[in-house]
């Protein structure tokens, strides 16, 4: 595997590599990535601002879900992240995945610090 390759890999494991159109869909009530892991909301995001406030360490524990055109369906947008890439965001709400969370279904993210929260639809 080339370098490039082996990066991609590891980017794309970590749930923050910028598919070209994100895919979420709905297992167990909650909006999950097209890897199977839960995608959470965070309280301190505004509703449609266009931005996301979880940037830098932040962003490291909560990798966002970026992609260069939204999923297809109702309530999907992108916001613009401080480092320009652009994040899949539902009802205006940027999306995020845990670093904490093992495998598909997890969802040991939710109610972090009182501020996180799972997506659902």
């Amino acid at each position: 595997m080339t370098k490039l390759n082996s990066l991609l890999a590891v980017l794309a494991l970590a749930g923050c590599y910028s598919m070209p159109h994100a895919q979420v869909m709905t297992q167990g009530g909650a909006l999950v990535g097209a890897n199977g892991m839960t995608l959470y909301t965070f309280d301190k995001d505004m509703a449609d601002s266009g931005k996301s406030v979880c940037n830098g360490a932040c962003a490291t524990n909560w990798p966002p879900l970026t992609a260069t055109a939204a999923p297809g369906g109702e309530g999907y947008s992108l916001v613009t992240r401080d480092d320009g890439t652009k994040q899949v965001a539902y009802k205006g709400k940027p999306l995020y995945y845990w670093s904490k969370d093992m495998k598909p279904g997890d969802k040991t993210g939710d109610g972090v610090n009182n501020l996180w929260r799972t997506a659902t639809p």
